[in-house]
């Protein structure tokens, strides 16, 4: 008898837990192509298949669920972007190139519509920092007034309107727009 309640305790958390999982996906999924603020419940639990009643029993509220499923994908794009070692410069294009294709047309759209000022600022500085920890080894030997300045034009090569530019305004493939940004950013740190 005992054995079977264990069972039986261990399938419900395992199914708690794919719901949960579904949930978070869902409003992953959302998140790509949504502001947070258009982002219903109703929504979330169609596309996971519960209802509303679930998604509030599992995280209390949509700001909570949201919260918690945009912690948990800022999480997995500063991993994403933080993969290639300090130094690797094509693993950072390429890592670049990852996140701005599946995240840039919401993140100009974000900026253009000033949306969320307070992610808009944490991505300014998460990227001028990810400049910094990127190309550090190649800007080591630089004078403190060369480095800022090298910083400032590798934080402009590497924003999200070099890729909007490229690959939505002019209309280049991705491995084109790749090319173009990873010879700017050696352009810029063989000319300091």
């Amino acid at each position: 008898m005992k054995s079977s309640r264990s069972y039986t305790m261990r399938a419900r958390a395992a199914s708690a837990e794919a719901t949960r999982e579904r949930i978070l996906d869902a409003v992953v999924d959302l998140l790509k192509t949504r502001f947070r603020s258009e982002i219903r419940l109703e929504d979330v639990a169609a596309d996971a298949q519960v209802s509303v009643q679930t998604i509030m029993n599992v995280f209390g509220g949509r700001a909570a669920l949201l919260d918690h499923c945009l912690a948990k994908l800022l999480q997995k794009l500063r991993e994403q972007r933080l993969r290639p070692l300090p130094g690797d410069t094509p693993g950072a294009i390429q890592a670049l190139m990852d996140h701005y294709e599946q995240f840039g047309d919401l993140v100009v759209r974000n900026l253009a519509e000033n949306a969320d000022r307070e992610l808009i600022e944490a991505g300014r500085v998460g990227h001028r920092g990810w400049v910094q920890r990127q190309f550090g080894p190649q800007m080591s030997a630089f004078d403190p007034k060369s480095r800022r300045r090298c910083i400032d034009q590798l934080v402009c090569a590497c924003d999200v309107y070099m890729w909007k530019l490229l690959r939505r305004d002019i209309g280049r493939s991705r491995e084109e727009a790749e090319i173009t940004i990873f010879t700017t950013v050696n352009a810029i740190l063989k000319d300091i």
